[in-house]
């Protein structure tokens, strides 16, 4: 008699049972102890890379073995600043090289990586590697944001912590996903924002066995800044006036020219990857070279260097807006910079430059327009502030998160429909124009796609009772395997619907499943056909409910490896109501297709199917 019902793809039922059957209180209660230690660990990291950031940045610019917060962009060296930054990349290329090349580019794809495509496993070098060659980086004039670089380095500490216990490929991924969202927290002093980023760009689902370890972690991270940074973000934000909805019709564009931005500011960071990799010398003097035309920069627009935290603020402060040729100089200096040298596979992050650019042009934007038209009365500040969450959230394909950002800075109500409503805009246009997001690209040019929409699964929605074949093919388990096959050889219609047929005993009771297969292989053993079918097929199908959803059905098949299902009656195990094949779990999917794409006629004339 078969048993192949019994059989367990690659994982044994023992450890199905084992990971199946621990109450979930217990492993979240427990998810949730680690993510406080996450939290810790990532508040303290920020911390730690913030203060040797200013180390090595004051003992650069300012020879001060210090830690105060001293600006580069106000250094007094004159041309000496020009070879500062090529110094700093020649460091860090040589720690790439002999360290891990992964602490290369801007962080947040390599968290996203881990996550995907390698079980949110992260080397625990990478956790030292990054955030030293970061500070190294940003402390001698690159210009970087430490955001992604933290955001990578506590994710790899969840990562490594989640190697280091027992837990499920899952829960590590939720370890690395809570690290990454209180690197976040703690940097920006937005635990809220952290954990939608984890949600749109690293987990891309909303369950509870994540979301509360989040929620734990970012806190956590929070409180921990709170301690050690104080309570306000990296950069301050003005009482700012969003002239709602006085200014709507100055939204509007906005929202488009972010758009297009957030398509262009990608594009050239990977246009000039692509010229750097043409480039006939080893991958090692890339950073070098562009680190030599940063310190000319640098030298001639001091504010380029640095994170530019100071910057950032000055462009969203309305009581002393910076002039509009400073801010057009900016714009371009920055793009360029930024571009250049994290396209040459420079360490640093790509948030805090991007919000300065997307500051530069809403301010720049707001600046144009009151020039053009003095009774539009906009606010440089607002339209830098808009601008600033616009083009990150369209770049990166997380429009929800950067609306959330924004609002936590400012923690004003007026701010959040112009938010809304220009994220939004710019989020079309980017997805119009724009296949991959500037985080997704880096790994589709390594062959990994990245699916960055979610929705529920349909199998989770769809009942077995309303896709089972209510009236299955039912056959006496005691005939031989000879008469059914000459049942199939006249081409029966009744046995021609399905690849299994469900057995019954002499009470109607469920007695097993036979499939075609089944016979095939009984015809091996004994080519008489004497064999009954119930000795040929299987005695103990894998059963289901009607009332499960297709989800759990299919869970099932999986991991038993068969792919029909008798379904019988809750109450009476032995009572058949229908027949579940791979088929109509298909099926359903098609209806879900056909629900998404095509078109029914309404109810006003000219309407048809498309």
């Amino acid at each position: 008699m078969s048993t192949r019902n019994d059989i367990i793809m690659p994982i044994s039922t023992t450890a199905l049972g084992q990971i199946s059957g621990e109450p979930f209180r217990r492993r979240l209660f427990f998810m949730s102890l680690m993510a406080v230690l996450v939290g810790v660990a990532a508040g303290f990291a920020a911390y730690g890379l913030y203060a040797l950031i200013r180390l090595v940045s004051n003992l650069v610019f300012y020879q001060q073995l210090s830690m105060a917060n001293l600006l580069p962009s106000q250094n007094h060296l004159g041309w000496w600043v020009i070879p500062v930054p090529i110094i700093g990349a020649l460091i860090v290329g040589l720690m790439a090289k002999y360290g891990s090349a992964k602490i290369r580019g801007h962080g947040l794809p390599e968290a996203m990586e881990a996550v995907l495509f390698n079980q949110s496993r992260v080397a625990p070098r990478v956790a030292l590697l990054k955030p030293t060659s970061v500070a190294i980086a940003i402390g001698t004039g690159s210009p970087f944001g430490a955001e992604g670089p933290i955001i990578q380095t506590g994710g790899a500490l969840g990562s490594i912590l989640g190697q280091a216990l027992h837990v499920t490929a899952a829960e590590r991924k939720v370890l690395l996903a809570s690290g990454a969202a209180a690197g976040m927290a703690a940097t920006f002093s937005t635990p809220l924002a952290a954990v939608m980023l984890a949600i749109e760009l690293l987990l891309f689902e909303y369950k509870a066995r994540s979301f509360i370890p989040l929620v734990i972690a970012s806190t956590v991270a929070t409180a921990v800044r709170f301690i050690l940074l104080g309570h306000g973000a990296m950069f301050t934000v003005g009482a700012t006036d969003f002239n709602f909805p006085a200014a709507l019709l100055w939204y509007v564009p906005l929202g488009v020219v972010c758009g297009f931005a957030a398509v262009g500011y990608s594009r050239l960071l990977y246009r000039i990857e692509d010229v750097f990799e043409k480039i006939p010398c080893d991958p090692y003097w890339w950073p070098v070279m562009a680190c030599a035309a940063l310190g000319v920069i640098g030298y001639f627009v001091p504010r380029v260097l640095g994170i530019g935290y100071d910057t950032i603020s000055d462009l969203l402060n309305p009581a002393a807006p910076l002039a509009l040729g400073v801010v057009a100089v900016l714009l371009v200096a920055k793009t360029f910079a930024v571009t250049l040298t994290l396209g040459s596979g420079h360490s640093g992050g790509i948030l805090a430059p991007t919000f300065t650019i997307g500051a530069a042009l809403g301010a720049f934007y707001a600046g144009i327009a009151n020039h053009l038209f003095p009774e539009a009365h906009l606010s440089s500040s607002a339209f830098a502030l808009v601008a600033m969450a616009a083009m990150f959230g369209a770049a990166a394909r997380a429009p929800f998160t950067f609306i959330i950002f924004a609002f936590e800075l400012t923690r004003d109500y007026d701010a959040v429909l112009p938010l809304m409503l220009v994220v939004a805009i710019a989020h079309f246009v980017a997805l119009l124009f724009m296949k991959n997001s500037i985080l997704t690209e880096k790994l589709a040019r390594r062959g990994l796609r990245v699916h960055q929409e979610y929705e529920v699964d349909v199998l989770q929605q769809v009942t077995v009772g309303s896709a089972m074949d209510s009236q299955p093919t039912v056959l006496d388990a005691s005939l031989g395997i000879g008469e059914i096959a000459r049942r199939l050889s006249s081409q029966d219609s009744t046995l021609a619907r399905h690849q299994a047929f469900l057995l019954v005993d002499e009470n109607g009771g469920l007695a097993g499943i036979i499939t075609r297969g089944d016979l095939v292989r009984a015809f091996q053993r004994d080519p008489s056909g004497q064999l009954t079918l119930l000795e040929a097929g299987c005695a103990q199908p894998i059963t289901t409910y009607p009332d499960e959803m297709l989800s759990d059905a299919l869970n099932r098949m999986l991991r038993h490896q068969c792919g029909r299902l008798p379904v019988v009656a809750r109450r009476n195990p032995k009572k058949i109501v229908g027949y579940l094949g791979r088929a109509a779990v298909l099926e359903a999917r098609l209806r879900r297709m056909q629900e998404d794409h095509v078109t029914q006629p309404g109810w006003l004339k000219g309407s048809s199917r498309a």
